[in-house]
């Protein structure tokens, strides 16, 4: 299976992603620890996105590589995720990140407390 990775494609993800969250390219530039430059080159195709650079933007965002790179999610989901991106989609960045934080402590909660909920 052959897979093209267009750097105009990932240049409109990552400038979609940017405009969702509400910020400039200077706060994604400073975020990533990238020059606003070569955020602006990715978002207009004008430079490839390079792995270290992309793992970097997509930690911002808390994306998959695969969606920012390909524009798809991971194939191995289950039925509740296309619920939960429906419910993020509209949130903030900040947002994003405490139902994030929220959410990883609830499943840590559940796990350290399984063995007492089946008893």
């Amino acid at each position: 299976m052959s897979m093209a990775i267009n750097k105009y494609s990932i240049g409109c993800r990552v400038r979609k992603l940017r405009l969702s969250a509400g910020l400039t390219q200077a706060e994604l530039a400073e975020f990533s620890e990238l020059s606003v430059q070569y955020i602006s080159f990715i978002e207009t195709g004008r430079k490839a996105v390079s792995l270290e650079s992309a793992v970097k933007i997509a930690a911002v965002f808390r994306v998959s590589l695969d969606h920012l790179v390909l524009g798809g999610y991971s194939v191995c989901s289950s039925e509740n995720d296309e619920d939960i991106l429906k419910l993020i989609a509209d949130c903030s960045l900040y947002e994003k990140n405490v139902i994030y934080d929220v959410a990883a402590e609830v499943k840590n909660s559940l796990r350290e407390n399984k063995p007492l909920i089946n008893k």
